[in-house]
């Protein structure tokens, strides 16, 4: 038990540090070549603070670990609203900009909404168990590349240019971080998945349990230690901005990977964590048009915290 502890405490290391080697890498080639810096930010660093949990996911797909797949998008989600946000927004009061108001908060909520619909078969259909298919990864897939298609468009448009934090590397120093980012994301994910199961049966607690907790926290925490950096460089925009990105691309990324590499059941104690995840959405939603401006104020923060903490206490005991 102590070993898988410790491997599991690696895995997040590796995991963490290799996405973050990666997007550098990567950031840094994508300047090279002439991509603009926003289209960098909306694509490259954004995939790579959700590289983490794709990866968990995947190898958890092909181990037939089907409560961690859903509990690690969920968990993840739950925790970038309700954790994250809850942290940033006590920190300082956290603006929105028009297009993260009225586009990404609402269809990250939509993407929330998705995953109950395609998660309730025995409802909808009559069907023996409920469960995502191949087709609804497909179709999350294809809301992806939509998402994907929206984010250009914005990066193109002249307000919407920003500066960007890639360095300048020399172009066999950025393949080597790409390399040594991928292996730390492979052998973390590995260690991850491995170590959480033998956690998860060395304490009887269920798979379900230990993604929605300790994986989907731990494969969090890029986008934690992003948005805490941004609010207090008082850039508010960029720490809900990633967080509401961040949703979206665990659920019609990471989420449509995990099932077109392998369809999965769904366990029926699996219903609280969607519909929170529903909740969580729409109070954000609600939240940002309440009160003075478009924001998230400090005591909407306190009740995000709040609500997490009930979660927490609901999962565990």
């Amino acid at each position: 038990m102590v070993l898988s502890l410790v491997l599991l405490l690696v895995g997040f290391v590796a995991l963490i540090v290799g996405a973050d080697k990666m997007v550098e890498g990567a950031s840094a080639l994508a300047m090279k070549y002439g991509i603009p810096p926003i289209v960098i930010g909306l694509t490259i660093v954004a995939f790579g603070t959700s590289a983490p949990e794709l990866v968990v996911n995947v190898f958890a797909s092909i181990n037939k670990s089907s409560e961690m797949v859903l509990g690690n998008v969920l968990g993840s989600n739950i925790f970038n609203v309700l954790g994250i946000l809850g942290i940033c927004g006590i920190i300082y009061p956290l603006s929105v900009k028009s297009n993260t108001t009225w586009i990404e908060i609402p269809l990250s909520f939509l993407a929330a909404v998705a995953v109950l619909v395609i998660t309730q078969d025995l409802w909808l259909d009559g069907s023996v168990a409920n469960y995502i298919s191949r087709g609804d990864g497909i179709i999350l897939l294809l809301f992806f590349s939509i998402f994907m298609v929206y984010n250009i468009t914005v990066s193109l448009s002249p307000q919407e240019a920003d500066e960007s934090d890639a360095l300048v590397l020399p172009l066999g120093k950025s393949l080597l971080w790409i390399a040594l980012g991928l292996g730390g994301l492979v052998l973390g994910g590995k260690l991850i998945v491995d170590n959480a199961v033998s956690i998860a049966e060395g304490f009887g607690l269920s798979e379900r349990i230990i993604g929605l907790t300790i994986v989907s926290i731990g494969t969090s925490l890029p986008e934690l230690a992003t948005s805490v950096a941004a609010v207090r460089k008082r850039k508010l925009d960029i720490a809900i901005g990633n967080v509401v990105g961040s949703n979206i691309f665990n659920i019609f990324f990471v989420l449509g990977v995990s099932a077109v590499v392998s369809p999965f059941e769904i366990n029926e104690s699996s219903l609280v964590d969607i519909l929170l995840n529903v909740l969580a959405g729409l109070l954000l939603f609600v939240f940002v048009f309440t009160g003075k401006g478009r924001r998230l104020d400090r005591w909407e923060g306190i009740v995000f915290l709040l609500l997490y903490a009930v979660y927490m206490v609901y999962l565990l005991v």
